[in-house]
């Protein structure tokens, strides 16, 4: 089983008066209805719209109904620019109780900071949203929808898996589109990388690698709790545990936009993803990695 280690600057973050508070836990009863996780790497670009638009959104749905409380935690994973300095901007604007930065002191990877943000949330639900903005903030409401009918559906047919649920925004509806706009040979790249996630991994979800998805508390738990991978394709390990623990998943379509300052460099990150996903099941296959 793997552990989470952190080090002792990690083990804290610091408030909007300049102040360091002790992260919370999941283990913790929630205390907000939605926590949103931001993983960010040298995205002091890309970020600031990212957060205007999720803020935003976020904002006024709380006016709209008050009982709806929610947390933004940007998780900057050992960034070499000022993603910190940016993502403190909005914690001074929005106060520390709606916009937390956690600063890892090395980079895990984006797997690895996604693990560390789910383990410092609050919310009852958790979604991890990329610090691009590719995917339209709005569209959680879509991803929500599904996510509380696999739940209520859950607790109909199997009531030991009460509030596990796991919704996927997905890309599969753009596909052509892309493809279309893509070299062959980044084509050929894709297809193969689906093809392994398909063969070896996770069957029925069209298009895991999109980073945009909302997880219960439970499900965020029982998961990452298991999750080894730390780099790009921690995605499939992800549901390739859910999978295997009887989670509900389903993949809803979502607007998405291909945003300029991608860190997928395209031949080494799916050569890095392809040995990842055989890790993945050989290594559940021979018990070297086990299910909690």
């Amino acid at each position: 089983m793997p552990t989470l280690h952190r080090h002792e600057e990690e083990k804290f973050f610091i408030n909007a008066e300049g102040r360091k508070e002790s992260v919370p836990s999941i283990h913790d009863p929630p205390t907000k209805e939605l926590s949103v996780v931001v993983p960010s790497y040298n995205e002091e670009d890309r970020l600031p719209f990212m957060m205007d638009e999720a803020l935003d959104y976020l904002e006024k749905r709380q006016k709209r109904d008050p009982s709806f409380t929610y947390e933004v935690i940007v998780v900057d994973d050992g960034s070499k620019d000022q993603t910190t300095k940016v993502a403190m901007k909005y914690c001074k604007k929005y106060g520390s109780d709606k916009v937390r930065v956690l600063s890892l002191v090395k980079n895990r990877g984006k797997g690895g900071a996604v693990r560390m943000g789910v383990f410092s949330s609050r919310g009852r639900k958790i979604l991890m949203a990329d610090a691009d903005g590719a995917t339209k903030f709005p569209d959680i409401e879509k991803v929500e929808e599904e996510n509380v009918s696999l739940n209520n559906n859950s607790l109909i047919c199997i009531p030991v898996q009460n509030q596990m649920a796991i919704s996927c925004g997905s890309r599969a509806h753009l596909e052509k589109d892309s493809i279309a706009k893509r070299s062959y040979f980044r084509t050929l790249l894709m297809y193969g990388f689906h093809f392994l996630v398909w063969f070896l991994c996770v069957k029925e979800i069209r298009d895991t690698q999109c980073g945009f998805k909302l997880l219960t508390r439970e499900a965020a738990l029982r998961t990452f709790s298991t999750l080894h991978i730390e780099r790009w394709a921690f995605d499939v390990e992800l549901l390739y545990i859910a999978q295997r623990l009887r989670i509900p998943i389903a993949e809803v379509a979502v607007n998405w936009t291909e945003i300029e300052g991608s860190k997928l460099v395209p031949f080494w990150s799916w050569l890095q993803m392809g040995r990842d996903l055989l890790f993945i099941r050989l290594r559940y296959m021979t018990g070297a990695w086990q299910l909690e």
